[in-house]
C-alpha cells in the first residue's frame, strides 16, 4: 500500500480567503468531483476518514488502561508493598489477581468492542458523493458511499438531517443552516452559504460561513459542498475532546461512589491491623502480609469485570433477539433504571403515515383547492429545496392528488420547513399571470393565521374553528396564498407577510397497534410516559385518551417559557403531556426531569429531538432514524416502536439485576469476613488465617463470582426499576456484613473447642475457617440471589455455589492441604459447623424477608 502522507500546506491551512475555484484547483477537483479510480489512490494515501479515537485499541494499551480502575490500582499497590516487605507468595498471589483481573477486563472489553463495531456497521453513517467512472467518461452521478470512504477532493450533497462527513468547503447551499453545539456549544443553528470570493480578514474558521466541520449537522436546507479534510486531519480530531463525551451517567456515579467508599474504609484496614497486634500481641513487621491480604479480603476485586462482561451480554442478547443496538454499554443499565420515558407522539404512538380526512375553507366547508394548492406547496418545496424525500404530511397530501394537477405551476423558489417558523413556502409562476409571482404558504395554524391579512376577531373565530377539529384527534394545516411582484432576488422569510387565507386541510392519524398494549406494560412496570409534541394540545390529548392514557393538563411551549427551571422540574413530575414543543422545550423538560432525581429516556427521531437526546440520560432512536440522530443515540432499534423500547427496558432490568445481586453480595460478605479477620486478630495467640490461604480464599469466591455474568435474572427485577443506589447498598452491607461476622465468630468457638487438643491446632484452625468461609459464601451466593425462574432448573449461580462449597470441604483434606499449612478436622467439627450454618441459614432469610418489606 502507498505511503499515507498529509495534505499540502494548502489544506493545513484555512483555505477561507481562497476562491472555491482555487480551492477546487488546489485540490485536483471539480464540480463533477473526483473519478472513482483517483478516489481508490487517496484513500490508500489519506487513509480512512476516520477519527483518531476510534480506531482499534492495541490490546497492550487496552491492558494498561484497566489499571485506571481504583480497586486495581489499589490491589497493585497492595501487591508491591507485599514485595517491598519479601512476602512473595503474598505479593504474587496478589499480583496474579491483578494481571488476572486486568485481562479479563480487557478481553471483555476487546470483545465488547467488536460486537459494537460489527452492530454499528448496520447503522454506519453514509454520505452522497459526486463520483465518475472515467475522467473521459457520462457525467457524475450522485451515489451513498460510507462515510469512512471520503477523501479530500470529493464533492459531497448535504440534506437535512445529515451528519457534516468532514471539513468541507461550501459550492451551494439553499437554505442552509447547520447545527454545531459539538463544536461551539451555541444550541441555535447557524446560517451558512458559499462565498465565492472572501475577503482576507481570515475570521476564526467556525465564523466562516462558507466552511462546513465535522461534528456538525445539517439542521434545515441543503447544500453541494467539497471536502477539505479528511480524518484526524480534520478541526474536529484536534480539537479538545470533551465536547463529544457524555456526563457520567447513574450508573458510572454509583459504582464510583461506592468504590471509593470501600477504597477508603480498606485503607484504614492495615494500619488498624498492625497498631492491634504490636499493642496486644507485640507483633511487629511480620503481621503486615497479613494486614495486606486482610485488605485485599474488603476488595471486589471483579467489580469491573463482573459489570462489563453484564452490561456486554446483555447488549449482545438484545442485538441477537430484537435486532437493538446498544452503542454505550453504560446505558443498559440506565434503561433498566429509567424511570420516566418521554417520546414524541406522531410514528410511536402514531402511524408514520397520517391519511388527509378532508379540506376545508375558512367556514368549515369541504374545499378541494385549499388541497390543491396545499400539494403545490409541497411539491415544489421537495424539488427547489432539494428535499432528499418528502415528510409524513407532505406525503399524506402528496397522495391525495393528481400529479398532473401540480405541473401547470411553474417552481421559482422555496423556503423550505424549520422549527423555528413552523411553515414552510413555495414560489410558484401561474399560467396567464405574467409578471406575478404566487406565494403558497403551508404550515402550523397559529403561524400561517400569524402572517395572515385578518383582524383580530376573525383570527380568534379561524383558532375557534381549528381548535374543534383538533379536539376530535385531527392534525390540521393552515394554507394561505399572497401576490407578488414578480424578482430576481431571494425570498425570505420576512416575504412571507400579509397573505391572503385559504383553509385548512385536515388530517388524523392512525394508532400504532402496539401502543396502548405497551404503555399498560410501562405503566405497569413503574415507567412513567411523558409526550413531549409540536402537535396541537388537543390532537395529543385525544390520542391519549384513545390510548387510555390519561392527559391530565396539557401544558404547551409558552406554559414551559413562563416556568423557571425549578417550577418546571415540579410541573414535568405530574405532566403527561407537553403541546406545541420546539426543541429546546424538549430539552429543558428533559432536563427538569433529570434534575427532579428521575432516570429519563428519549425516544426520537428528527433533528429537532438531537438536543432533547442529548439531555436524556438514554437516547433512544430508530435505525430509520437521521443520520444525527443516529449518532448521538445510545440505543438504535430496528424499528420506531414501542414494543422494542419495552424489551430494551426488559434486558436493562436483566443486567442491573444481575449487578446489583452481585455488588450486595460480596460487599457484604467481604466486609463480615474483614470484621471477623479484625476481630480474630485481637483475640488469638497467633495469625487466625495465612495471607496465602486469605488470597487462594478469595480467588475461589472471584472465580464464582463470575457466575453471575449469566445468570438468570429475578422476576422481581422485571417490575420495577433497577437503579444502584449507594444508600441501598450501606444498608445491606451492614446487616448482612454483620450476620456474616456473628457466624464466623461462632465458627471460632466451635473450632477452639474441637481442635484445642489437637497436636496441629494451628492448621486445624486454619482449615476449619477456609472450610466456613467458603461454606457461608456458597449460602450467601443462594440466598440473598433470589429466586429464579419456574422451573426451579439449576442455574449458573447454583453450580458455581456448589463448586465453592466442594472446594472448602476438599482442599484441607487433599493434596494441596498441607501445602497451605491446613491439615484434616474431626468429624465432631462438621456436625457443629452444620448446626451454625443452618442458624446462619435462618437468619439470612428472615434479614432478607425484612428488607424486602416496604
Amino acid at each position: 500500500m502507498p505511503e499515507r502522507t498529509a495534505p499540502g500546506p494548502l489544506l493545513q491551512e484555512a483555505p477561507g480567503p481562497l476562491t472555491a475555484l482555487q480551492v477546487l484547483r488546489a485540490l485536483d477537483s471539480g464540480p463533477r468531483g473526483l473519478t472513482e479510480a483517483e478516489a481508490e489512490r487517496r484513500l490508500a494515501r489519506y487513509g480512512e476518514n476516520v477519527l483518531p479515537a476510534r480506531r482499534p485499541v492495541p490490546w497492550s494499551r487496552r491492558f494498561l488502561r484497566s489499571l485506571r480502575d481504583p480497586f486495581t490500582a489499589v490491589l497493585l499497590c497492595l501487591g508491591l508493598v507485599s514485595v517491598a516487605v519479601t512476602a512473595w507468595g503474598t505479593g504474587c498471589v496478589i499480583l496474579f489477581l491483578v494481571v488476572v483481573s486486568c485481562l479479563l477486563r480487557s478481553s471483555g472489553e476487546h470483545r465488547a468492542d467488536h460486537a459494537m463495531a460489527a452492530l454499528r456497521e448496520s447503522v454506519a453513517t453514509t454520505a452522497t458523493v459526486l463520483r465518475r467512472p472515467d475522467t473521459d467518461g457520462p457525467a457524475a452521478r450522485p451515489r451513498e458511499v460510507p462515510a469512512t470512504e471520503l477523501v479530500p477532493g470529493d464533492v459531497i450533497r448535504l440534506g437535512p438531517g445529515d451528519l457534516v462527513p468532514a471539513d468541507v468547503r461550501l459550492l451551494r447551499a439553499a437554505g442552509l443552516r447547520l447545527q454545531e453545539a459539538a463544536l461551539t456549544g451555541e444550541s441555535a443553528p447557524v446560517a451558512k452559504y458559499p462565498l465565492d470570493a472572501p475577503d482576507g480578514t481570515r475570521p476564526a474558521p467556525l465564523a466562516q460561513p462558507h466552511l462546513c466541520f465535522l461534528g456538525s449537522s445539517v439542521a434545515y436546507g441543503s447544500a453541494t459542498a467539497v471536502v477539505v479534510a479528511t480524518g484526524a486531519r480534520t478541526r474536529l480530531a484536534s480539537a479538545h475532546k470533551a465536547s463529544e463525551r457524555r456526563r457520567g451517567s447513574a450508573f458510572d456515579q454509583a459504582v464510583h461512589g461506592i468504590s471509593w467508599t470501600l477504597i477508603r474504609f480498606m485503607l484504614l484496614t492495615p494500619p488498624l491491623v498492625l497498631m492491634a497486634g504490636a499493642a496486644l500481641h507485640g507483633r511487629g513487621l511480620e503481621t503486615l502480609p497479613f494486614a495486606v491480604a486482610v485488605a485485599v479480603g474488603l476488595t471486589p476485586e471483579m467489580l469491573p469485570v463482573v459489570v462489563t462482561t453484564v452490561l456486554a451480554r446483555g447488549a449482545a442478547r438484545l442485538a441477537r433477539d430484537h435486532k437493538v443496538i446498544v452503542t454505550r454499554l453504560p446505558a443498559l443499565h440506565d434503561l433498566g433504571a429509567a424511570d420516566v420515558l418521554c417520546l414524541d407522539k406522531t410514528g410511536t404512538l402514531t402511524q408514520d403515515r397520517p391519511a388527509v380526512a378532508r379540506a376545508m375553507d375558512a367556514h368549515g366547508q369541504d374545499a378541494p383547492r385549499v388541497l390543491r394548492w396545499a400539494a403545490v406547496n409541497a411539491w415544489w418545496t421537495l424539488q427547489l429545496a432539494e428535499l432528499p424525500t418528502p415528510d409524513a404530511l407532505d406525503e399524506a397530501v402528496l397522495d391525495e392528488v393528481d400529479e398532473a394537477d401540480l405541473l401547470d405551476c411553474d417552481g421559482v423558489a422555496a423556503l423550505p420547513f424549520d422549527p423555528g417558523r413552523r411553515l414552510a413556502t413555495a414560489v410558484v409562476r401561474r399560467p396567464g399571470r405574467l409578471g406575478t409571482h404566487t406565494l403558497v404558504v403551508k404550515g402550523a395554524v397559529e403561524d400561517v393565521l400569524e402572517r395572515c391579512a385578518v383582524d383580530d376577531a376573525e383570527r380568534r373565530r379561524l383558532l375557534a374553528l381549528a381548535a374543534r377539529e383538533a379536539d376530535t384527534g385531527a392534525r390540521l394545516l393552515a394554507v394561505a396564498l399572497a401576490e407578488r411582484p414578480a424578482r430576481h432576488r431571494d425570498y425570505t422569510p420576512a416575504d412571507e407577510r400579509g397573505l391572503d387565507f385559504l383553509g385548512f386541510v385536515v388530517l388524523r392519524d392512525t394508532l400504532a397497534p402496539t401502543a396502548a398494549r405497551v404503555l399498560g406494560s410501562l405503566a405497569d412496570r413503574g415507567v412513567a410516559v411523558r409526550i413531549l409534541t409540536g402537535d396541537h394540545p388537543g390532537t395529543a390529548a385525544h390520542t391519549c385518551r384513545e390510548l387510555g392514557l390519561d392527559p391530565g393538563t396539557v401544558l404547551t411551549s409558552e406554559d414551559i417559557d413562563r416556568l423557571d427551571d425549578t417550577q418546571l422540574a415540579r410541573a414535568a413530575g405530574h405532566t403527561t403531556v407537553f403541546a406545541r414543543c420546539a426543541p429546546e422545550h424538549k430539552a429543558r423538560v428533559v432536563t427538569a426531569l433529570r434534575a427532579g432525581g428521575h432516570v429519563t429516556g428519549f425516544l426520537g427521531d428528527g433533528v429537532n429531538d438531537v438536543p432533547a437526546l442529548r439531555a436524556a440520560d438514554v437516547g433512544i432512536c430508530p435505525k430509520g432514524a437521521v443520520a444525527v440522530v443516529r449518532d448521538t443515540a445510545d440505543v438504535v432499534l430496528a424499528e420506531k416502536d414501542l414494543a422494542a423500547v419495552d424489551d430494551a427496558i426488559t434486558a436493562g432490568r436483566h443486567s442491573g439485576g444481575n449487578i446489583a445481586t452481585y455488588l450486595h453480595l460480596t460487599l457484604s460478605s467481604n466486609l463480615g469476613n474483614v470484621i471477623a479477620m479484625l476481630a480474630a486478630a485481637l483475640l488469638l495467640p497467633y495469625l487466625p488465617m495465612l495471607p496465602a490461604q486469605v488470597l487462594v480464599q478469595n480467588l475461589c469466591f472471584d472465580a464464582a463470582q463470575l457466575a453471575f455474568a449469566y445468570d438468570r435474572p429475578d422476576p422481581a427485577a422485571l417490575r420495577r426499576p433497577t437503579r444502584l443506589r449507594p444508600g441501598d447498598f450501606l444498608r445491606s452491607l451492614t446487616r448482612f456484613g454483620l450476620l456474616n461476622a456473628v457466624a464466623d465468630v461462632a465458627t471460632f468457638a466451635v473450632l477452639l473447642l474441637t481442635t484445642r487438643a489437637a497436636s496441629d491446632a494451628q492448621d486445624a484452625f486454619h482449615a476449619g475457617w477456609f472450610t466456613e468461609n467458603l461454606l457461608t459464601q456458597a449460602l450467601v451466593m443462594l440466598l440473598l440471589r433470589g429466586a429464579r425462574g419456574r422451573d426451579g432448573a439449576p442455574g449458573p449461580v447454583r453450580y458455581a455455589a456448589a463448586a465453592l462449597a466442594a472446594v472448602g470441604v476438599l482442599l484441607p483434606v487433599s493434596p494441596l492441604g498441607p501445602m497451605l499449612a491446613m491439615s484434616p478436622l474431626p468429624p465432631l467439627y462438621y456436625l457443629l459447623l452444620a448446626a451454625v450454618l443452618s442458624l446462619y441459614a435462618a437468619a439470612l432469610k428472615a434479614a432478607r424477608f425484612r428488607m424486602s418489606q416496604p
